[in-house]
């Protein structure tokens, strides 16, 4: 036990002399989530559009006013007389386009509406079909209203559940806490063996009674403790500043996020026992970590519309666990008996990852 917090001890040192790792573990969690959290979003607003009034009736007046007051567009032209959309399109003046036919009005008032034509630029594939969509709710609604007796036009009802706003920050959040640990986590621990060659004082830890599990071991837990006092600051600004739900009990997710983060830091180890250098072990830590965590996790596109062979990869990516752990508790508020087999996956992860890191360590020490 003594060797052992001697090496703690003196991790903890290498961590507060260093201001890099630092910065690591304070700032880059603090500015990425601010960031994401305001950059990445799934809902698009103010999206330009140019209207072609052809009735010009105060029925048609109320219809664009509908789209304005939307918080989804943003109009930037209307013409009453002649309009051109691949003109419009072309000259980028505007990405949609709403054409109201003439006697639109009228129709309304004899309970048969005319449709409205609704032109998007698809250049932008993922803008031009949200548009759509938001269009075509704006209009079913619009229509709604002014049919005189109401009355319904499509027999389906949708209900959503734990996110009936459809908040994209609910989603992006979550996930990017996931791909937080698992970047920050591996690029701290990727440098402390090799901080070890590169500083000459490896030949001191061969000639020293302590075993390698327990410099391994040694050097995992401060950054387990750190690690675990950020999680727990990034997890309360989500709720505070973002406002993203907490229905689960936060002790189990506690629990779940400390095998994450270890798992995490033991892949970081593992990086730093095989390269030489602080330089190379970040380089190939953050292409390990931040790629499959951000395009096969699940963080921001499905798993189930990746290709075959893809899906496959995806399974050795643990943030992909990790993210049905921490959206479950947080969003769903589903217990434990849900989440087994995502933890003991994140478990086997660890535990092959340490084993590993402690094997190769001895190696390279030999």
């Amino acid at each position: 036990m003594r060797r052992l917090l001697a090496i703690i001890g003196k991790e903890f040192l290498h961590i507060f002399r260093d201001p890099r790792s630092l910065v690591i573990l304070i700032v880059m969690p603090l500015v990425m989530i601010f960031l994401f959290g305001y950059a990445v979003r799934l809902d698009i607003k103010h999206i330009s559009l140019a209207v072609w009034d052809r009735d010009g009736s105060a029925v048609s007046r109320d219809l664009i006013r509908s789209f304005q007051t939307s918080g989804y567009f943003e109009l930037v032209r209307t013409e009453t007389g002649s309009l051109d959309p691949h003109r419009v399109f072309r000259r980028r003046e505007a990405l949609t386009v709403l054409s109201i036919p003439e006697n639109y009005g009228r129709s309304i008032e004899t309970g048969h509406p005319d449709p409205v034509q609704f032109l998007a630029d698809a250049s932008d594939s993922n803008t031009a079909t949200i548009a759509g969509q938001y269009a075509e709710q704006i209009v079913f609604e619009f229509v709604m209203k002014h049919l005189n007796p109401p009355r319904l036009i499509l027999d389906i009802g949708m209900l959503i559940y734990f996110n009936p706003e459809l908040e994209s920050t609910f989603f992006i959040v979550p996930g990017l806490i996931a791909v937080l640990f698992m970047m920050v986590c591996a690029l701290l621990t990727s440098v402390t063996i090799a901080r070890e060659k590169e500083t000459g004082t490896l030949e001191q830890i061969l000639v020293s009674p302590v075993r390698t599990r327990e410099i391994v071991i040694g050097k995992v837990l401060p950054y387990v403790i750190l690690a675990g006092t950020i999680a727990v600051m990034v997890i309360a600004l989500s709720m505070v500043w973002f406002d993203v739900p907490f229905r689960g009990d936060p002790w189990l997710l506690v629990l779940y996020s400390l095998i994450y983060l270890l798992c995490s830091l033991a892949l970081g180890i593992l990086i730093s026992t095989k390269a030489r250098t602080m330089q190379v072990a970040m380089m190939v830590a953050l292409v390990i970590t931040m790629l499959p965590s951000v395009m096969l996790s699940g963080f921001m596109f499905p798993i189930t519309s990746m290709p075959a062979p893809i899906r496959a990869i995806t399974y050795i990516v643990p943030a992909r666990y990790y993210l049905i752990i921490i959206r479950g508790i947080m969003l769903k508020g589903i217990g434990w008996l849900c989440l087994k087999k995502q933890v003991l996956l994140l478990l086997g992860f660890t535990l092959f990852l340490l084993a590993v890191s402690i094997r190769r360590f001895k190696a390279s020490l030999e």
